[in-house]
């Protein structure tokens, strides 16, 4: 079974940090590239960060360049986003998702929470 797990999201005050976590099974991890979404209410859904599956390779929105990081853990299956010096609209619920990089096969996590109170 295909899963694709979001953890680590929370209640934290503007300027403060969090860590979220992208935990996949049930498929060859190592051949997905890794981005991460948010979806604030009333807005759309819009890219903050992704990793590539071969050279490490990232990219961020301009929003968060300079305070989100993100990384990969292959021998754990995991991509992280680390939030720093986090506002109020970073508020959003963030989505990890996982994109075959030669097929069709896309993967999306469920979500977990991020609220910045300021």
């Amino acid at each position: 079974e295909v899963q694709l797990v979001e953890s680590g999201g929370g209640l934290v005050q503007a300027g403060g940090s969090l860590r979220l976590s992208c935990a996949g099974s049930g498929f060859t991890f190592e051949c997905y590239a890794i981005a991460w979404f948010r979806q604030a209410p009333g807005k759309e859904r819009e890219g903050v960060s992704c990793i590539s599956s071969s050279d490490g390779s990232t990219y961020y929105a301009d929003s968060v360049k300079g305070r989100f990081t993100i990384s990969r853990d292959g021998a754990k299956n995991t991509v992280y986003l680390q939030l720093n010096n986090l506002k109020p609209e970073d508020t959003a619920v963030y989505y990890c998702n996982a994109r075959h990089v030669l097929a069709q096969n896309i993967y999306w996590g469920q979500g977990t929470q991020v609220t910045v109170s300021s």
